[in-house]
């Protein structure tokens, strides 16, 4: 059942018209990876390559991602579900606004309900601020575990700022150090990861 909820709610998302991104779009990006994900990793929106593929995460944003991702012993074939805050490309790649961000949010919370990942990792302000409050800074809570509905939350910076600014990338890997060990807790204490 949970599989045809699930393809339901990529139908009704790849159809959607509730702001004005849609009028941009190439392709909607829904997200990606197994519905049966015990991490979730939530950035801000599709970029440009994201928009003409139709999915997550595929520029060097993205393979930095994996990269990061691969050393931590996860994929997102396996462990991982990459979505956004939003699901159509802004234009100019420009943050979303808080109307669209509004209007986008329920699919996020469905498919978070959905696949019911123990661990979320948040990617950057803006999926912070999208998901878990809009005052928030990513620079104070980042690294901090936070409870959220009753899952694990870990915000930790977008790796397009770690492509901007390569000294936020020690602050990050220690973030997803900290992902290891809850996976490993949580999920499977046996887990290998190139980090040990």
């Amino acid at each position: 059942m949970e599989v045809n909820s699930f393809e339901r709610l990529r139908a009704e998302v790849s159809q959607c018209r509730r702001c004005n991104l849609c009028q941009g779009r190439t392709h909607v990006v829904f997200g990606e990876g197994p519905q049966t994900a015990s991490i979730m990793c939530i950035g801000e929106g599709p970029g440009y390559y994201e928009d003409q593929l139709g999915r997550p995460f595929v520029g060097a944003s993205g393979q930095l991602l994996d990269k990061i991702l691969a050393v931590c012993g996860f994929s997102r074939q396996e462990q991982v579900f990459i979505g956004n805050i939003v699901k159509c490309r802004p234009p100019q790649n420009r943050d979303p606004l808080p109307e669209e961000r509004t209007a986008c949010l329920p699919y996020l919370l469905r498919q978070i309900e959905i696949i019911n990942p123990p661990i979320i990792v948040l990617l950057g302000a803006t999926a912070l601020k999208g998901l878990i409050d809009a005052e928030a800074r990513i620079t104070r809570l980042r690294g901090h575990w936070m409870q959220w509905q009753g899952r694990w939350v870990m915000p930790t910076y977008h790796p397009s700022a770690l492509l901007r600014n390569a000294a936020l990338k020690r602050d990050a890997w220690e973030d997803f150090k900290l992902v290891i060990d809850k996976y490993r807790e949580v999920v499977d204490p046996q887990h290998h990861s190139d980090y040990h």
